[in-house]
C-alpha cells in the first residue's frame, strides 16, 4: 500500500501525530529507525536513510495512519481486591492483579512497564507471583524496546500472553501483530491523561542532589501513606536513604501536569482517550465512588473501576471476580466521573511558555512561577469535609436506612 504523505509522523514530521509507541522501530527489519529524543524530552523515530529501503513497513503500522479497530465497553465493574495486602501495594485497587491470576493460569507471559528510578520500561515475567514491578503508575512513557516483536514470538509458540499499557501502546501492539492470531492475546490499558516531559522529574532530582546530597532510587507517585488513596500522596525513596512525602495539593508535579502544560504534543488530541477503547479492558482509579457508590469506598484503600470491551475481556473479567470485592455499575455514570474516556485533554495556552521555562529555569524557581497553591478552600474540602467524611456520614444514614 502507498504510504498517504499527509499524516503520520513518520510523513509530516508533525509531532502531534506520533504517539511514540515505537511500533515503526520494531517492524524496520534494516534496523533503519531510532528512537531519538527531542528537546522537549520525548522520543520520536529517526530514519537512517542510509538504510532504509522505502518498504512502507513503518507506515503500515504507524497506528496513527492505521488506527486498529476499537470496541464498545459492554460491562463496568467498581470493586478492589479482597487481599488487604494487594490492595494497598497497588495503585488503585487491585483489579490488575486480580486478572493476572485468572487470565495466567499456565503457560503464560506478562507483559507490562517496570521502573528503575526514573527510567520505566516494558518487561515481561513468567512468574505472575514476581507481578509486583508492574503494580503502580508510573507517570512517565516507558521504552517499549522490543516487546512487541517478543510478544508475536509468544504467541506463535501457543503461550498465552497478557499485555498492559497505555492506550497507544496497545494500539501499536495490535499495529504490529497486523494478523497474527491473537486469540490468546488479553490487552490491558489504563486511562490515561497524558504523559508528561521526563525533563521536569530529572529536575526535581538535580533538586534532591542538591539539597539532600542523593538521587533518587525509588519515585512511588500515588503512596497510599496508611489507607490514603485519594490524597495522591507522592513519596521519594533517596539513595542515602531519606524518605520524602507530599499529598497531591502541595505537590509542584501534580499542579501542573493536571494543567496540561507539559504532555506530550499528540496527547492533546489522542485518538484513543473516547469511547470505543482499543483493549480488552480498560483500568483506572473509580473516581466519583463517594457519589455514587460509595459501599465502594473501602475505607479510602483503593477502588479500582473497570471496562470489559470485548468478549474476551468479559471472560477474562468472569475469572478475576472471585478475587475482587465489588459490582457491575452502570456503564454512563461510571464514564461521567472519567473525563479521559470521553475526550482528550485540553491544551493549556501557556504550554509553549512553561516547556520554554523547564529547559532554562531552576527546579525551585520553576515551582514557583508555574505550580498553584491550594487555596483555603481546597484544603477544607478534603481535609476538613472530604470524601473520607462524605462516606462515613453516608455509612450513618444508610445504617438508619437500614433500621
Amino acid at each position: 500500500m502507498v504510504p498517504n504523505h499527509s499524516i503520520g509522523y513518520l510523513n509530516s514530521k508533525n509531532k502531534n501525530e506520533c504517539y511514540g509507541c515505537e511500533a515503526c522501530v520494531q517492524i524496520c527489519h534494516k534496523d533503519a529507525i531510532s528512537m531519538k529524543e527531542d528537546s522537549e524530552g520525548f522520543r520520536y523515530p529517526h530514519i537512517d536513510t542510509n538504510k532504509c529501503i522505502s518498504c512502507g513497513k513503518c507506515n503500515m503500522v504507524c497506528p496513527y495512519e492505521h488506527p486498529p479497530i476499537s470496541s464498545e465497553p459492554r460491562i463496568a465493574f467498581g470493586g478492589y481486591h479482597k487481599n488487604p495486602a494487594i490492595q494497598q501495594s497497588s495503585t488503585s485497587g487491585g483489579a490488575f492483579s486480580a486478572i493476572v491470576d485468572g487470565w495466567c493460569d499456565k503457560n503464560y507471559v506478562i507483559f507490562g512497564a517496570a521502573a528503575k528510578g526514573l527510567i520505566v520500561s516494558h518487561k515481561y515475567i513468567t512468574d505472575k507471583s514476581q507481578i509486583n514491578s508492574f503494580r503502580k503508575s508510573k507517570y512517565s512513557q516507558s521504552s517499549i524496546g522490543n516487546s512487541y516483536a517478543k510478544v508475536k514470538t509468544f504467541l506463535k509458540e501457543g503461550k498465552k500472553v497478557l499485555f498492559s499499557g497505555t492506550p497507544c501502546q496497545i494500539a501499536g501492539l495490535k499495529s504490529f501483530l497486523g494478523n497474527t492470531d491473537q486469540e490468546l492475546l488479553l490487552t490491558v490499558e489504563v486511562i490515561c491523561e497524558g504523559v508528561p516531559s521526563p525533563h521536569f522529574m530529572r529536575k526535581y532530582d538535580s533538586y534532591m542532589q542538591k539539597k539532600y546530597g542523593s538521587k533518587i532510587k525509588k519515585l512511588d507517585y500515588r503512596n497510599k501513606n496508611k489507607r490514603k488513596w485519594d490524597f495522591e500522596v507522592m513519596s521519594t525513596l533517596l539513595q542515602n536513604g531519606r524518605y520524602l512525602r507530599k499529598d497531591r495539593w502541595f505537590n509542584p508535579f501534580w499542579s501542573i501536569w493536571l494543567a496540561h502544560l507539559m504532555s506530550r504534543p499528540c496527547c492533546y488530541e489522542c485518538s484513543f482517550a473516547t469511547l470505543p477503547r482499543v483493549a480488552d479492558i480498560t483500568l483506572g482509579d473509580l473516581w466519583g465512588v463517594h457519589l455514587y457508590c460509595p459501599e465502594l469506598y473501602g475505607k479510602n484503600g483503593g477502588a479500582s473501576l473497570v471496562l470489559c470491551n470485548t468478549k474476551k475481556g468479559k471472560s477474562a473479567m468472569a475469572a478475576a471476580r472471585q478475587y475482587l470485592s465489588g459490582h457491575k455499575l452502570d456503564l454512563a455514570t461510571a464514564c461521567k466521573y472519567q473525563s479521559p474516556l470521553r475526550k482528550s485533554i485540553d491544551k493549556n495556552p501557556q504550554r509553549k511558555d512553561f516547556m520554554d521555562d523547564l529547559l532554562i529555569l531552576p527546579y525551585e524557581e520553576l515551582c514557583r512561577k508555574w505550580a498553584k497553591k491550594p487555596t483555603f478552600q481546597l484544603l477544607w474540602s478534603k481535609y476538613i469535609w472530604g470524601n473520607r467524611q462524605k462516606v462515613f456520614v453516608w455509612n450513618i444514614l444508610h445504617s438508619k436506612v437500614k433500621k
